[in-house]
């Protein structure tokens, strides 16, 4: 796996006239996972996506090394594709070899991305961050809609891909049982 790490420095988020949190630095290694926690609509989806460098911070830099794979609440998945091709879809812009993580998807190939159930598509989501082959991983809520069964092999899939040499950012309110878990609490930064 390629060499990866995230570097955030002095961040503020602003979202219209409001600052969400101000002031917040971490870093991320090789093998790490941060968890961003926090209440909903603290921030944690806003800082994701300035993480993922989809949103400008009001102030303070990011430095990442390292391809990465976002998986947030817009479903990266085509609705009309049967989920096989819309999977293969991603395999072929991230030039990623056909590795199948195992989410339990196999009965599911042949349907169409808008029939799957919630925890079904956030299975699919996190089986397409898994097969992209990038060593950072950005994940925003990736617990959500699934039961527990399916919470526990996610996690287990987080730790598998830190083992690797990979890195996790999870933002979520949801408590996690991952060892060695680095938590920000965006609280801390509030205005």
């Amino acid at each position: 796996m390629q060499e990866c790490g995230l570097v955030a420095t002095d961040i503020a988020c602003r979202r219209g006239d409001r600052i969400l949190f101000r002031g917040l630095s971490f870093d991320l290694s090789e093998g790490e996972v941060v968890h961003l926690a926090g209440p909903n609509g603290i921030g944690k989806s806003s800082l994701i996506r300035i993480l993922a460098g989809l949103l400008r911070p009001f102030a303070g830099t990011v430095e990442r090394t390292g391809g990465l794979a976002l998986s947030d609440e817009r479903l990266a998945l085509d609705g009309h594709e049967p989920l096989e091709r819309a999977l293969a879809f991603w395999r072929r812009i991230d030039r990623a070899p056909q590795v199948e993580a195992d989410f339990g998807l196999a009965d599911l190939l042949d349907v169409p991305v808008r029939y799957l159930s919630t925890g079904q598509r956030k299975r699919a989501a996190l089986a397409r961050v898994a097969a992209s082959g990038a060593p950072l991983w950005l994940l925003d809520e990736p617990l959500n809609g699934l039961d527990t069964h399916w919470s526990c092999i996610a996690q287990a899939a987080i730790k598998a891909h830190c083992n690797a040499g990979g890195a996790v950012i999870i933002a979520s309110h949801q408590p996690l049982s991952l060892d060695a878990v680095k938590v920000v609490e965006l609280l801390d930064f509030k205005p």
